[in-house]
């Protein structure tokens, strides 16, 4: 259930703003801290709980650690949100075959 984990991380709304923040490319975390609210530190732990629930990886880029987006993480929660589009399809086409007969509309 690697896909509760991320949906725990990103339910914080700092920890969203951080990963949003990814979206734009890797970057480290005095790059992250640009513009948000809060401290390095508190950069670097929601980093932290971002990579433990496997949404973010961590490289080493000369003396500064480079955050991005792990697309591994991001494919199971999104694979775990389309369920819910398989679901939504399946209980369409149920309907469509039960062949309801359509409403007929009033002449204006």
């Amino acid at each position: 259930m690697a896909y509760a984990n991320a949906l725990t991380a990103l339910a914080d709304p700092t920890r969203r703003a951080v990963f949003e923040r990814l979206r734009r490319g890797p970057a480290s975390v005095g790059e992250i801290a640009l513009g948000l609210p809060v401290s390095r530190p508190a950069v670097s732990q929601h980093l932290k709980s971002l990579k433990l629930a496997g949404l973010v990886g961590a490289r080493s880029l000369g003396a500064r650690r480079v955050y991005e987006i792990d697309p591994q993480g991001l494919h199971e929660l999104r694979r775990w949100l389309e369920t819910f589009w398989d679901e939504a399809l399946e209980a369409f086409q149920r309907e469509v075959e039960v062949g309801r007969p359509a409403k007929k509309r009033s002449k204006p």
